[in-house]
């Protein structure tokens, strides 16, 4: 397997690394915050962040730098940063792993971005299910409080950081920006209609930046070793490492830090071991649930956000789902849209209503039950969904469907026209509940 150096999993390939205040000052922990309060003013941290070429590690990919920019200079009430922890993406575990076993680098990350945008008041939204997360942040957020990092005066530069953790329902709407905004503030966890944007009406209707785990947890680096050694790592326009999350038929799933741009056959034939049992690779998901599936002619692609995006599907969450030539693509769709159908919030017609409509279809023809008129009135039923509702939640949805009949449209085909399910033969006992 090809050894890349890593960054962000480094202290965790220690195996006496325990995670701890003291093992982590140890590596130098805390040097970067400290740096950027007494040397480095805000607009100068926003432009380092800005020339590294740091990109959302959430889902989005958008530029950090360029993020923190948009909040207001000198506006008249406080200005917040929220760590997005929701983590709730399918097949998606990388900021788990993050917050289990290195926690500080998280919170010197949001202590660094805290002093770029102006903000004295910092949120950690973690995902409900996250039990042992959200203590393991608990704890070293009060060994950071007991060790003077966090609260008053902070470094004696007169800095004072309140950072909160937060608890949410589990629900995965949630991690969608404005629906966590919202929940942090008592509400139903449904997205906000923008604009206005969280730079300018977020928490509370103040400015607001909201970064996820992973990208907080770079910041650190960047300050310490400088934003051209950064730029350096990956493409031009897709920077650093990435964390990939693989899972599904290989021989070593795991999260695997690598540089962006390493093609998707690397990953999945020599940093996953390759396929489980030599089976043949059917497809793949190569950013969370909600992006469309590739096929084995898309190996050679960059795992980049541009080269990605160019054969029809997104980096995301960088959950790679990897499948063999048993998995049955319908299923995969229904099993997906019963997801999605599920966490909806219900806010928009066509998202509440279409993921209904989708997923019976879908039943249908995996039962054995479809008819020839389904697999267009399933593209016509994506088509009054996508672009159509408040958050990207309806172009999460329809991804795989559209692109499980753009791919394997002749396996759709032939669950209708067999009456059955050809890989599950059982389906149709599964319709009958």
């Amino acid at each position: 397997m090809p050894k890349y150096e890593l960054i962000l999993l480094k202290n965790m390939s220690n195996p006496k690394y325990t995670g701890s205040l003291e093992d982590y000052r140890a590596t130098g922990g805390y040097k970067s915050f400290e740096k950027v309060l007494k040397e480095i003013s805000p607009a100068g941290v926003i432009d380092i962040v800005k020339k590294s070429g740091l990109r959302g590690r959430g889902g989005a990919g958008f530029p950090t730098g360029l993020k923190w920019s948009f909040i207001p200079k000198d506006p008249p009430g406080p200005r917040y940063l929220c760590c997005n922890a929701d983590e709730s993406e399918p097949g998606t575990f990388k900021d788990r792993q993050l917050i289990e076993r290195d926690p500080h680098q998280m919170l010197e990350g949001i202590g660094i971005a805290c002093h770029a945008i102006g903000s004295h008041h910092a949120y950690i939204y973690i995902r409900g299910e996250f039990d042992r997360g959200a203590e393991i942040i608990q704890k070293a957020l009060d060994e950071a409080y007991a060790a003077k990092l966090f609260g008053k005066n902070i470094f004696g530069t007169g800095f004072d950081l309140e950072v909160v953790l937060h608890r949410g329902a589990g629900a995965y709407i949630c991690g969608e920006e404005t629906a966590l905004l919202e929940s942090i503030e008592g509400k139903r966890g449904k997205p906000r209609t923008k604009p206005p944007f969280p730079a300018i009406h977020g928490l509370y209707q103040e400015p607001t930046v909201v970064n996820n785990v992973e990208t907080l947890a770079n910041l650190p680096y960047i300050i310490k070793n400088g934003p051209e050694w950064y730029a350096a790592i990956g493409t031009p326009k897709s920077t650093g490492t990435r964390i990939f999350s693989v899972s599904g038929h290989v021989k070593r799933p795991g999260n695997y830090e690598v540089p962006m741009g390493i093609p998707l056959r690397e990953m999945i034939y020599d940093i996953a071991g390759g396929m489980r049992g030599d089976r043949p690779l059917k497809a793949v998901i190569p950013g969370g649930a909600s992006a469309p599936f590739l096929k084995p002619e898309h190996l050679d692609t960059p795992m980049d956000f541009e080269a990605i995006k160019e054969v029809g599907s997104m980096l995301g969450s960088g959950g790679v789902t990897v499948m063999d030539d048993s998995v049955c693509v319908v299923w995969a769709a229904m099993n997906l849209m019963s997801f999605f159908h599920h966490e909806s919030c219900g806010k928009c017609t066509p998202c509440r209503e279409g993921s209904a409509w989708i997923l019976q279809i879908l039943r249908r023809i995996e039962g054995g039950l479809g008819r020839p008129s389904d697999i267009d009135q399933l593209i016509m039923l994506c088509g009054r969904i996508e672009g159509k509702t408040v958050c990207a939640f309806g172009e999460a949805e329809v991804g795989p469907i559209l692109s499980t009949i753009k791919h394997f449209r002749d396996e759709y085909e032939r669950h209708i026209r067999e009456k059955h399910c050809p890989l599950r033969p059982n389906a149709k006992l599964v319709m009958a509940h």
